[in-house]
């Protein structure tokens, strides 16, 4: 859909103007408040606008909110989220046909031609907030040129990439953060924030979503921005801070300055946040200070102990260098959450059996969630892995209703041991099950499959003492 003149530009000026109607939407974001609603109503507040928020992943979905609303922004920074957000812009356009509907965010942009032609008028994917206010300045305006980085039907862009004039984020129209995922530490629970120091990656791993929009780059938040937010979210209780940059360590010096900052006003304040393994090795000498500043623990992209698979992915590691990294981070009292994607083309049966027994030896089973031994590999429209020869004797056609493209495993056992882990990890969450007892029923399932008899597990101590863990999983 193209933009067209509006005929009474003075009547939908004051339309746009009115609270409510701007509605952006969030459907998902890993059990945080949504930081990809509260920067964009930041923006959109600067600009004079008076935006309202549903968070549909801990809201009921509000249909006079949608039917009050000229323009709805559906956020789609992960997978899960893009495919609940497709559901919620049909629903829209059942709701309220004439509003302009525009998906924005990571996904957005990897999938722009199908969300076009299903429920979208605008993409923007990249740093998106000045070209969703810069879009509907422009439907105020009754403008019909192309706004820099919208992408419509007819109108292709590129994801945009410059330095943007960060606007305090707005958090007044959230949910509460009560309402979200909390920080289990030592029998007590905390309510926790979410703020970015950073946003992209410098890295290129192949099979992650981030470089086909970011190509390398990587852009910091300024310091103060995210220091008068975190005060903001204190204020509501937060006792515990999750950095959601993709990587932590991508400008360490940004960050360190920030949790240097926050310390110092919060003392008790806890942090967890996210870094590659590389950045482990590379800057061992930063982490008995990260702890000493607040950190818990950290998550770091593992995704494999075969050095097939890493090469295959270019993850930038080997099989010792997650031994490595898992001693920095032990030795300076963090707890180390490795996430895995176990299920690959290049994944053996015995490679996914090694996995769990790694996990079981070095005492990490408490620090994974069970999700992450169920977990396939994804392969979005403009994966920089299509490029490569390894891929494609496996690779089938894409699926554009799931966002993906197709992929066969060499050893049907591998399907259908994907499958079968897959529903037993859906049943024992539903269900409330002890992750250790899940763990143990992976591992059996996986002995099976390959033919074995599974070692008797451990007895689990009813009491025993797990790691700091937020009570949502980590999966996209």
């Amino acid at each position: 859909m193209v933009l067209t003149r509006i005929p009474n530009p003075e009547k939908m000026a004051s339309a746009f103007r009115a609270q409510g109607a701007i509605l952006l939407i969030s459907c998902y974001e890993l059990g945080h408040q949504p930081l990809a609603l509260a920067s964009p109503l930041g923006f959109l507040e600067r600009a004079g606008f008076a935006p309202d928020a549903l968070d549909i992943s801990v809201e009921e979905f509000d249909a006079g909110k949608v039917a009050r609303a000229g323009f709805v922004g559906i956020s789609v920074p992960m997978h899960t989220a893009l495919r609940l957000g497709v559901r919620v812009a049909a629903e829209a356009r059942r709701i309220n046909p004439q509003c302009h509907v525009c998906f924005y965010g990571l996904y957005a942009s990897l999938n722009a031609e199908y969300l076009l032609a299903h429920g979208g008028d605008s993409i923007i994917g990249g740093e998106f907030e000045s070209a969703l206010v810069g879009l509907v300045e422009a439907l105020e305006a009754g403008r019909a040129t192309p706004v820099e980085g919208v992408f419509q039907r007819g109108r292709p862009a590129q994801p945009v990439l410059e330095r943007l004039a960060f606007a305090q984020p707005s958090r007044g129209a959230l949910p509460r953060l009560k309402k979200y995922a909390h920080l289990e530490m030592a029998g007590e629970r905390g309510r926790v924030g979410y703020v970015e120091a950073s946003r992209g990656c410098l890295h290129l791993c192949l099979h992650c979503p981030i470089p086909p929009v970011y190509g390398g780059r990587f852009f910091v938040v300024p310091k103060e921005t995210v220091l008068e937010d975190i005060r903001g979210l204190v204020r509501d209780g937060a006792t515990h801070i999750s950095f959601g940059d993709p990587d932590f360590l991508n400008g360490p010096g940004h960050s360190l300055g920030i949790v240097r900052a926050m310390h110092a006003e919060f003392p008790s304040l806890t942090f967890d946040f996210t870094a590659k393994v590389e950045h482990i090795l590379e800057r061992e000498d930063l982490f008995p200070e990260l702890r000493r500043l607040g950190c818990v623990f950290m998550i770091s992209a593992v995704e494999s102990l075969s050095d097939t698979v890493l090469a295959n992915l270019e993850k930038g590691h080997t099989r010792a260098d997650v031994g490595r990294a898992l001693g920095i981070v032990r030795d300076a009292g963090i707890a180390f959450r490795p996430t895995w994607v176990p299920f690959t083309p290049w994944t053996t049966l015995e490679d996914y059996v090694d996995m769990l027994e790694f996990v079981e030896h070095e005492g990490l089973i408490d620090q994974v969630d069970p999700v992450q031994f169920s977990l396939r590999l994804l392969i979005p429209p403009g994966s920089a892995l299509l490029a490569r020869e390894a891929i494609k004797p496996y690779l089938g056609p894409l699926d554009e209703a799931s966002f993906s493209y197709r992929w066969t495993h060499p050893d049907p056992r591998m399907g259908r041991l994907q499958k079968e882990a897959s529903r037993l990890v859906e049943v024992a969450t539903a269900s409330g099950e002890d992750p250790a007892v899940t763990f143990y029923r992976l591992k059996a399932l996986a002995y099976a499959t390959l033919g074995a008899s599974l070692p008797g597990a451990p007895a689990l101590a009813p009491d025993r003492r797990r790691a700091p863990r937020l009570t949502e999983a980590w999966f996209c």
